[in-house]
């Protein structure tokens, strides 16, 4: 509002002085009448030009004569069309700038991720926050920002034991998601129920989504919150394990607490990526131990003071393949761990869930290749995601030779070089890439491995 407050201000502005310069567009004074509304300067106007005038005469030494019609020399007439020319096109500008502003806020980009395996794809965020703890928006802002970005399923997070706002916004655990849900509802987006149990590290902080009852979570001991969150099924799992406010080194560590409560069947999942950092221990942790990943921004200023979308920079999310898109179908994807990592630029997961997703984006346009003796030519690779994939290429056939690197940019296509490395071959044969996608990982500094296979003509020109 405030921005768009400034730009109402910029024109008005800009309309009076447009209006009040076209007053001398002839080189003529406008009547006093006119002159008096366009230029109003207070009841005694006529005594402060005339105070002005024999101070400026003071100072000269000498009368000041003032001309009743701007002569045709001045200097200020002489700029007057060009001018006049620039303030209009400049309006117009500013006017286009608020009419596009307004548009945007009515405006959903959806993030283009197929779906893969038979279920829908759905990009959520299941770490949020708001007024209601620490968090610097409104609940239903938080609706607002995920529908414009083309999120599908979130999730409000308040803390529990934190509320530095207590003393302006009453302490009422689960109030939040209802605010939010009102315009959820409208939009279609549906918003999950969730706390974050904070405490000091072990056990660090846990979120619990999906609750029935949340002010029920408000327990002196920890254990007797998480207690309470699995007895209304929540689905649990562990925030930022290598956040630095509690970790200062950054690196994530297992505590026996954290035995305790995943024999107990009171940990379900792990944050793998919170935010811009990427935790390698959570991502082995969750293969080894068989926890779901997620990836969420954990966010609580406005989301476009952390994140560009439209550039590209989106928050991070978990890609959840529901069976729908209801809270029931993502609770029960979660709980089986049907989830895929997006944060950074980089897409982390299980290899049965990654690959999919990379192959059902990524194609070749036109598999079987001429390759002439000189010069060599180009193989066109189209990416239909938003996702942007780096690639490392090499060729098994000695006689050619192919460009080592290539991104593919989102929903665009891309071209790979290759070329004869022996002129003297002729004839057609199959060419097999090797392709590892380096922002693609199936496990700590693994990245995704695979092959595409290529028909290749070398005519002897």
């Amino acid at each position: 509002l405030s921005r768009h407050n400034g730009w109402i201000g910029h024109i008005s502005g800009a309309t009076q002085s447009f209006r009040r310069i076209k007053t001398l567009r002839n080189g003529k004074r406008v009547p006093a009448s006119t002159a008096a509304r366009l230029f109003p300067s207070g009841k005694n106007s006529d005594c402060k030009k005339q105070t002005a005038s024999a101070t400026i005469s003071q100072r000269l030494g000498k009368p000041l004569d003032l001309p009743d019609k701007p002569s045709e020399n001045d200097p200020a007439m002489k700029f007057k069309p060009a001018f006049l020319n620039f303030a209009f096109v400049s309006l117009l500008f500013v006017s286009a700038q608020v009419a596009g502003h307004e548009r945007n806020l009515q405006v959903r980009h959806p993030i283009l991720i197929p779906d893969v395996l038979g279920y829908h794809l759905l990009k959520c965020d299941f770490h949020i926050h708001t007024v209601f703890s620490d968090g610097q928006v409104w609940p239903d802002v938080r609706v607002e920002e995920a529908w414009r970005e083309g999120l599908d399923v979130i999730a409000i997070t308040d803390h529990v034991e934190y509320q530095p706002h207590a003393a302006d916004v009453p302490t009422k655990h689960g109030r939040s998601t209802e605010i939010a849900r009102e315009l959820g509802t409208r939009l279609s987006l549906p918003v999950i129920s969730g706390l974050e149990v904070t405490r000091e590290m072990p056990p660090g902080h846990l979120n619990a989504i999906f609750l029935t009852d949340p002010p029920a979570l408000e327990q002196e001991n920890w254990r007797d919150a998480l207690a309470e969150a699995v007895r209304q099924g929540a689905f649990i799992f562990w925030n930022h394990p290598g956040w630095t406010g509690q970790q200062p080194d950054g690196v994530a560590r297992w505590y026996p607490e954290h035995d305790e409560i995943l024999q107990k069947g009171w940990l379900h999942g792990i944050e793998v990526a919170n935010d811009r950092d990427y935790y390698p221990e959570a991502h082995r942790w969750c293969l080894e131990k068989g926890l779901t990943m997620l990836s969420n921004s954990d966010i609580h200023a406005p989301i476009d003071q952390a994140f560009r979308p439209r550039e590209g920079d989106y928050r991070p999310l978990t890609l959840v393949l529901a069976r729908d898109r209801t809270p029931e179908a993502v609770h029960e994807a979660l709980r089986e761990h049907r989830t895929v990592v997006l944060a950074a630029g980089r897409l982390i997961g299980e290899e049965r869930f990654v690959i999919p997703i990379f192959q059902t984006s990524v194609s070749i346009l036109y598999p079987d290749i001429t390759v002439p003796r000189r010069g060599g030519t180009f193989i066109q690779i189209e990416n239909r995601s938003d996702i942007p994939y780096e690639l490392q290429v090499s060729c098994t056939d000695p006689d050619l030779a192919v460009s080592p690197t290539l991104r593919l940019e989102p929903r665009a296509v891309s071209r790979l070089s290759i070329r004869r490395r022996n002129r003297e071959i002729e004839g057609e044969r199959p060419l097999r890439l090797k392709i590892t996608a380096t922002n693609v990982l199936v496990a700590p500094e693994q990245p995704l491995e695979t092959t595409v296979e290529l028909r290749v003509s070398l005519p002897q020109e």
